[in-house]
């Protein structure tokens, strides 16, 4: 059942996704939220293979997450648990989709710095951001994270004072991650990460140094995702392996409490 995601519309709460497809396809059919079924990917033939105490973040379009504990996933009692990108680091931050304030999808997310964009061309700060709507027959409504990320590499000052909110709000993050949640590995994925590397990373390695708990701090990693695009498609493999003999799951999401998935497949 899709419960209620929040960037996608009243329209798109409690839909039995998974059961209709099962009834088009005439195959069993599991529904999770992406991120989990990367952590999965990662942890059978990634990243974190081997690690049994890890955590997923994706920082794309959104900032999504995962928490793999002792080798499982950790649900929670309402399957919500992981919604790294909407924990808070900005008190009087901005609103974000799901309608709380100054988390960091609402700051780091690709449609964060889009909206931020927009803004700075309205101030007139950004010649760069300027220019590229002025290229564009859709105007300001093309400007996307991409656009502020070449305009830091460009020398726009009004991008570049972006892109760096946006990797301080994600290193502010990571080292309270790695407070609550004491993981080996943080595997970090989605496009934006991709294609900032180092960049995004290592601020949050040197806040961890800085900010977290001296233990936790010095074991954990920060380490690119290596699955790419396809992480939820490797996933998919564990997901449906570790699923398919259970009948838990054919009534619909088996209460399972607070983890599935023992071991890897």
């Amino acid at each position: 059942m899709i419960v209620s995601p929040p960037n996608l519309g009243q329209d798109f709460h409690d839909i039995p996704l998974a059961t209709e497809l099962e009834a088009a396809l005439g195959l069993p059919a599991y529904l999770e939220r992406d991120t989990n079924v990367a952590a999965l990917g990662e942890h059978a033939f990634g990243a974190a293979r081997n690690v049994e105490d890890f955590l997923y973040l994706t920082v794309s379009t959104g900032v999504g997450g995962a928490i793999m504990t002792a080798g499982r996933l950790l649900h929670g009692p309402d399957g919500t648990a992981g919604e790294l990108g909407h924990i808070s680091v900005e008190l009087d931050g901005p609103l974000c989709g799901c309608g709380g304030t100054g988390h960091l999808e609402a700051i780091s997310a690709g449609v964060a710095l889009a909206r931020d964009a927009r803004a700075a061309l309205a101030r007139g700060d950004s010649p760069f951001l300027a220019a590229r709507a002025a290229a564009s027959p859709q105007g300001p409504a093309a400007l996307d994270a991409r656009d502020v990320a070449e305009g830091e590499d460009a020398g726009d000052l009004a991008c570049a004072a972006l892109m760096a909110h946006a990797r301080h709000a994600f290193a502010m993050a990571c080292a309270g991650f790695v407070n609550a949640f004491n993981p080996d590995l943080i595997v970090v994925g989605g496009s934006i990460a991709e294609h900032q590397g180092d960049r995004l990373l290592e601020p949050a390695r040197a806040e961890i140094r800085r900010g977290a708990f001296p233990t936790p701090g010095s074991r954990v990693r920060v380490v690119p995702a290596q699955l790419g695009p396809d992480v939820s498609l490797a996933g998919a493999q564990p997901l449906v392996s570790g699923r398919l003999d259970d009948e838990r799951w054919r009534a619909g999401r088996a209460r399972l409490g607070a983890t599935e998935f023992p071991g890897r497949p």
